[in-house]
Parts: structure tokens; C-alpha cells; sequence
């Protein structure tokens, strides 16, 4: 097949919603549809002892969390399919900034029942900044929810979207009968029983046939003609390059859990979400049929497999092919290496590939080489922007719990810090080491996996700390920044990168210390 074709098959797309609104779930099924597995599991239920195949580390298990970013791919009628299923729960939204910068789409995920939730806000947010294509799911619709006009509005004055319902409800919750599709105008009837793997759906062209009363009994019949009738007069025709350029976001309901909607979701996504998509650089903008190959680390993930101390650097390929056995330039260390098992992913079944396209995901194993936002090229030096650091809003100190495990500890503590589990400051007065975090959960995660993984137990000290501003002066022989450095010197530290930091106490303080030394410049986020 020629790389153009290659290129156009591939769609690669993120997965956001609020935490428990079921993005794990659905991307289980969209797998059962490419055959990739043969049951699905759901996150929680303890009838189906299966875990969800994207969770594979042993505290998503416990918790029914998911906490890192999994990448999965499949082969669907043809077209190549990568999914990245993003933790929802806020404590790891940082993970899930990185990620949305290797997506060309996404599809936001809403409970019927809770409509849009705060996290679902920030993270569209993001979406909309870069304007990446949305395709909504509105989720559970075998419980009792909003009118589904109620959820459109919402999404629309909440999210700040303009959408376009590409299928409606027939009933909700316990009359809940099926589904209309408006994109392919057919009607899917629900059975309830979720051990019917994929339900037959009945072509229906006309609304007004006397069918669609023997199908969904007369009442539901004449409601469905009436709100198809309203849908039709408020909203605006489905527009593709409207969709793709981020204006116009089209939306669909359904049931993941009893897989219900997934299918006509999945067979419209395929038709209309964007192929590969061009990427800035901060040289030039990349096109993915340039021939010379480039890609970006936008995650790094240790011990994926806990028998093997591994790392693994994913990177999303921008342009041309990756092959392995080739060398490739990293731009940061100006090195050439070359990757003898570049890995596909599938949750943690991993196969080695010899080629990989543009939009594609690959795993590369790294011996600590690699930083999240690190570039490799066929020679060019070109950096890829947009992945930074944010400004942590919890503290604490971390001590050595087990003496005699010290070793351990710091090259665990480092490894975490490399994969942007949290930051790393140390204090520049007594050399303590510092650990910010998004958020709360991140503690937990971080000793759990230093006991389990590395084998050190540490301990943690409450630090008072308002923000972590990333320092920068006009002028470093000037006498204020001497006198800065002066007396502020209790409330410096380095971060990973070497630059200097300022650990504010409180808003009042960063105030005051902003009007104190007007030439220099505190900044919220590692990236300017």
C-alpha cells in the first residue's frame, strides 16, 4: 500500500470526560468491534471478574481509576484506528494536557444523568484552544437522565460547543426503546440484554411509515416524529469541513456498557474524523507525507512491565516513516540512536514493529535518554512546542523512610519525575527535596509505586506553599536580582531542568515580591 494511502487510513483520537462517565468502558467495546477482544470488561463490576484490558496497572485495578494515559490501536473496515484513553480524574489532568497534543480529534464523553461536569469543562477547553474536532457521546442512557434537549442546551452553554445530534433517544431510562440514527436514518432497537454482543438495527427511511408504530409502540412513535421534527428546525445540517476546522460538534447517544450506539459512533467517526493532521514545529509547520521522518515523547512510562525495569518513551510520528534498525537524530543531545524493538501497542500486549506511519503511536525503550517533549528527526533539528510543565498546586517534602534503601529511592523519585507523574524541586539553602503535584491523589500514587516498583518507602512533610513560579530576570548581574536571590533565598529551589524556581507561601507574598523587583518576571507554566 503507498505511504499516502497509509496516511489516510490512520485516525488518532483521544478519549476525555469527567471521571466515571464511562470513557473506559467505551473504549472496551470500540476494541470489540475491531475484533481486538472477544469480551469486553467493565471497570467496576465485580459479576465480571475480567479487569478493563486498557488498565493494566495493579492500582487502577484496585481503585476502578484509570490513572496513565493507555495507547491502543485496531483495525477497523480498513482503517487504522489509535486510541489514547486519558485518566479522568483531575489529580492527573496534567497527564491529559500532554496527551491532547497527539490527538488530531477527540471524543468527549458525558453522563446522561450528571450532564457536564467541571472536569469535562477544562478539558474541552483545552480542545478548543487548539481547536481539535470534538464528536460528543452522550453516555448511559439505559438510566434515568436529562431530556435529552435539556443535555443539548447544556452542552452547548456549559462547553461552549455548537452541535449537531447525529442520533436521538427513543425514550430514557426505563422507556428507553432505541435509538434513531439521523446520520445513516435508521432505528436501533434496544433489547436490554447485554449478552447480545451486537444489535440489529432496521432500516427506516421514512419517519411517517406505520413501521416505526409496530416497531416502538404508538406513543413513542408520534414523540420521536415530533422531537426529530424540533431537531431538525433548530439545529444546523451536519457540516463536515465545519466539524473538522472545530466549529461544529457533532453528537451521539448511547449505552457503552450494553454496548448500545457505539457501532454508529465508530462507523461515523471512521467516515468523518481527520487523517493525520499537520504539526508546528517551532521552525516551520511539518506536513505527514514529507518523506524524511519526525515525531514528539509526549508521555514516558516506567515499569509497564513490573518484571522488567523498563521505560518506555512514546512518541506520536508527525512525518514519514519510522523503521527500525535506523538511526535517528535526538535533537536535544544531538545524538543519532537506533531502536532494535520499537513497540504497537495493545493495552500491555505490545508487538515490535518494523515500520510505523504518520499518526501512529510507537513505544521506544529508553535508558533515561528521553524527556517528555523531546524531538527525533532524520537529521533536521526541529522542536516540537506545546508540552509544559504546569504550576503544581500541592506540596510536600519527601523523606527516606528506609535508610538503607536510599539508591532505590532517588532513581525511583528521578524515573517518576521523567515521566511527568509530578515535578521535582530542590531547595537551593539545605538541598531538600520538594514534590509538587495537580493534585492530592498523586502522593498516593507515587508511594505506592516507589514500594512496589523500586522497593523504597518514603515518607511526606507538609510544606506551605501558594505557587511554583518558574524564574526569569532582564538582567542576572544586575543588583536586584542579587538582592532577589538575597533575601528570598529560603524560597528557592531548582526544578528537574536545572532552572530556578520560586516557592511562594502565599498569593500576598508573590504579590508583594512581583512589586518588589519589577524587572523580573514570574511565570506559572516551565514553557517561555
Amino acid at each position: 500500500m503507498s505511504f499516502q494511502k497509509e496516511i489516510n487510513r490512520r485516525r488518532t483520537f483521544g478519549i476525555i470526560s469527567h471521571p466515571d462517565a464511562g470513557k473506559t468502558t467505551l473504549t472496551e467495546k470500540l476494541l470489540l468491534f475491531g475484533g481486538a477482544i472477544q469480551e469486553a470488561g467493565a471497570v467496576k463490576s465485580n459479576k465480571i471478574k475480567k479487569g478493563a484490558t486498557s488498565d493494566f496497572m495493579e492500582i487502577e485495578r484496585q481503585r476502578g481509576i484509570s490513572v496513565a494515559t493507555s495507547v491502543l490501536a485496531f483495525e477497523y473496515n480498513g482503517t487504522k484506528i489509535n486510541i489514547l484513553d486519558t485518566p479522568g480524574h483531575k489529580d492527573f489532568a496534567e497527564d491529559t494536557f500532554r496527551t491532547l497534543t497527539a490527538v488530531d480529534s477527540v471524543i468527549v464523553v458525558i453522563d446522561v444523568a450528571k450532564g457536564v461536569e467541571e472536569q469535562t469543562e477544562k478539558l474541552v477547553e483545552v480542545c478548543r484552544m487548539r481547536n481539535i474536532p470534538m464528536i460528543v457521546f452522550i453516555n448511559k442512557l439505559d438510566r434515568e437522565g436529562k431530556d435529552a434537549f435539556d443535555l443539548l442546551d447544556e452542552v452547548e452553554q456549559k462547553l461552549g460547543l455548537k452541535v449537531v445530534p447525529l442520533s436521538f433517544p427513543i425514550g430514557m431510562g426505563y422507556e428507553f426503546k432505541g435509538i434513531y440514527n439521523i446520520w445513516e436514518k435508521n432505528v436501533n432497537l434496544f433489547s436490554g440484554d447485554s449478552r447480545k454482543n451486537i444489535e440489529e438495527t432496521i432500516e427506516i427511511s421514512d419517519l411517517s411509515s406505520s413501521q416505526l408504530d409496530e416497531l416502538v409502540g404508538e406513543s413513542s412513535a408520534n414523540t420521536l416524529r415530533d422531537e426529530i421534527e424540533l431537531v431538525e428546525g433548530i439545529y444546523p445540517e451536519f457540516d463536515k469541513a465545519e466539524y473538522l476546522s472545530g466549529n461544529q460538534q457533532p453528537v451521539f447517544f448511547g449505552s457503552a456498557l450494553n454496548n448500545f450506539g457505539v457501532r454508529e459512533l465508530l462507523d461515523c467517526f471512521v467516515e468523518i474524523a481527520p487523517k493525520p493532521r499537520p504539526k508546528h514545529s517551532e521552525e516551520r509547520l511539518v506536513n505527514p507525507d514529507e518523506k524524511n521522518f519526525s515525531g514528539f515523547v509526549f508521555k514516558i512510562h516506567a515499569n509497564m512491565d513490573p518484571n522488567h525495569r523498563d521505560r518506555l518513551a512514546f512518541i506520536k510520528i508527525v512525518s514519514g516513516t519510522f523503521e527500525r534498525n535506523k538511526p535517528y537524530l535526538h535533537v536535544r543531545n544531538g545524538k543519532k540512536l537506533k531502536f532494535s524493538s520499537p513497540n504497537a501497542f495493545f493495552a500491555e500486549k505490545k508487538e515490535i514493529v518494523d515500520i510505523s506511519y504518520p499518526g501512529d503511536i510507537v513505544g521506544l525503550h529508553d535508558t533515561g535518554n528521553f524527556k517528555i517533549g523531546d524531538t527525533l528527526t532524520e537529521g533536521e533539528t526541529i522542536n516540537y512546542k506545546g508540552i509544559p510543565s504546569f504550576s503544581p498546586e500541592h506540596f510536600r517534602y519527601i523523606n527516606n523512610a528506609d535508610p538503607l534503601k536510599s539508591k532505590q529511592l532517588y532513581k525511583g523519585i528521578d524515573q517518576l519525575m521523567d515521566e511527568g507523574v509530578a515535578q521535582l524541586f530542590t531547595l537551593e539553602l539545605n538541598g531538600r527535596k520538594v514534590i509538587g503535584t495537580v493534585g492530592a491523589l498523586q502522593y498516593e500514587v507515587i508511594q505506592y509505586r516507589l514500594e512496589h516498583e523500586y522497593g523504597a518507602k518514603c515518607s511526606y512533610e507538609n510544606l506551605n506553599v501558594h505557587k511554583a513560579c518558574w524564574v526569569e530576570a532582564e538582567d542576572e548581574k544586575s543588583e536586584e536580582y542579587k538582592e532577589f536571590l538575597r533575601v528570598k533565598q529560603r524560597y528557592l529551589a531548582k526544578d528537574k531542568h536545572g532552572q530556578l524556581v520560586f516557592l511562594a507561601d502565599s498569593a500576598f507574598s508573590l504579590q508583594m515580591t512581583q512589586q518588589t523587583y519589577p524587572s523580573i518576571t514570574f511565570h506559572f507554566t516551565s514553557e517561555f
